[in-house]
């Protein structure tokens, strides 16, 4: 089922993507190899939190991506109302 979206919405989104792929995914791997390098994984707590970081970017993601997929972009001059 698509979504209605406006054409700023979508750009919006798009940066958004891109953001999260280009920039915030990549700290976030950083971030594990180097709390990869402190040590034990399980008493590790900068390694923890930037596995929760990841998962929370990754399900961001793929939210921002089914978004785009579903979304159909509409021209909000020609509503009436």
């Amino acid at each position: 089922m698509s979504e209605p979206m406006t054409l700023n919405g979508r750009k919006l989104l798009e940066e958004e993507l891109s953001q999260l792929i280009r920039v915030e995914r990549e700290q976030v791997k950083q971030a594990i190899a180097e709390a990869r390098e402190l040590g034990d994984l399980k008493e590790n707590a900068e390694y923890s939190a930037a596995k929760e970081r990841q998962s929370i970017i990754e399900g961001r993601i793929l939210d921002v991506q089914s978004k785009i997929a579903r979304g159909r972009v509409i021209d909000v001059s020609t509503l009436s109302g």
